[in-house]
């Protein structure tokens, strides 16, 4: 399936031909549903952890916040137009960055070593990033592990705090997701000089990962 993870990056490769529209609900369903469980086995697997640091109180503000680990939450001093730029601009780089390591035409990383180095920039980008908000640049890796701590037990509060802030990792990465991607292919892509006979291009088999 290629292991977008992501559904920013599904809509990015969907918008620029790189996968068909129709694979895009059921990559977004199960995107959501992994984030989902994998929130559900930090949960289980550190249950006493949390219970230990909160008293046994599952709070999403405050001291003894712990719903921070599983979603976004602003700074205090985050403004919504700085957090949505943010998210937009981070998101943007992860696309553009991810299209130039999977575009045959380059000096492309070695084959098989792809997943490694896209792992690579998100610790960068989460790194140099992730001050004002926790860099989501994923709604999946947002949205689902928060509606399994609003089940959970903290509560619908994590849907309220930060001024109703739980839309920006949704539709902000989303909207930086495809700037970044039409970034690449207007200034970039679209240049290449034309392929040779022989030369692999196969759109939908280069980035669904298939010949991996």
């Amino acid at each position: 399936s290629g292991g977008h993870v992501n559904p920013a990056v599904s809509l990015a490769m969907c918008v620029t031909g790189r996968l068909k529209w129709t694979k895009l609900p059921i990559y977004i369903l199960a995107q959501f549903l992994g984030a989902f469980v994998g929130a559900a086995a930090v949960f289980g697997i550190y249950y006493d952890a949390f219970m230990e640091f909160s008293n046994g109180t599952l709070e999403v503000t405050g001291p003894n916040a712990t719903a921070h680990v599983f979603a976004t939450y602003p700074a205090p001093y985050l403004s919504f137009i700085n957090g949505f730029a943010d998210q937009v601009m981070s998101t943007a780089v992860l696309l553009l960055a991810i299209f130039a390591i999977f575009d045959t035409r380059n000096n492309s990383v070695p084959k098989g070593l792809e997943p490694v180095v896209v792992g690579l920039l998100i610790i960068v980008l989460t790194c140099s990033l992730g001050m004002n908000s926790g860099c989501a640049m994923n709604p999946a890796r947002d949205l689902g592990p928060r509606l399994f701590t609003a089940i959970a037990g903290w509560g619908m509060e994590v849907f309220t705090a930060g001024n109703n802030w739980w839309w920006v990792p949704i539709v902000a990465p989303m909207l930086g997701g495809v700037l970044g991607a039409m970034i690449y292919v207007v200034f970039i892509e679209i240049h290449h000089s034309d392929t040779q006979p022989g030369e692999e291009n196969d759109t939908y088999d280069k980035y669904e990962l298939t010949n991996m």
